[in-house]
């Protein structure tokens, strides 16, 4: 992840990862790529998704967003973190100690980048387009205002 990540962006990165895997049960992305302007995350996916589902991922996510749910770290050890959580983003020297970012009772995971906190403070989200291709889905998504 770079330095300058936009903790608004970075956070609705994780309530669409979520999302996702509340409503396909396909895990959290595989590859992100979160800027200012305009992110995608890929996804292990089977197909195409509809229009209603779209428009049903961008309510959900957008729904945890005017939630005003609040945002804020924990730490476990390594071992706990493993029993719990993915470990395969974090760099292989995350130390003693693991930051969980929590975002209300919606989100946790293991993340050593930036968030705000509370969800209101992203204003709101929209899916841009989407792509399906090799087993693989590409959701682009920006924040509005």
């Amino acid at each position: 992840m770079k330095k300058k990540t936009d903790p608004r962006m970075h956070t609705a990165e994780h309530i669409l990862n979520q999302t996702m895997d509340r409503m396909f049960h396909c895990g959290r992305c595989f590859n992100a790529h979160i800027e200012k302007k305009k992110s995608k995350c890929d996804y292990h996916f089977d197909r195409s998704l509809t229009p209603q589902e779209l428009e049903e991922i961008q309510r959900r996510v957008n729904q945890i967003i005017q939630a005003d749910l609040p945002v804020h770290a924990t730490f476990i050890s390594p071992g706990q973190a493993h029993k719990h959580y993915h470990m395969g983003k974090l760099p292989p020297d995350v130390g003693d100690r693991i930051r969980i970012i929590h975002i209300g009772d919606y989100d946790a995971c293991p993340c050593i980048g930036p968030h705000v906190r509370s969800t209101k403070e992203i204003s709101g989200f929209q899916i841009v387009s989407t792509r399906f291709e090799n087993k693989t889905l590409r959701i682009r998504f920006k924040l509005t205002a």
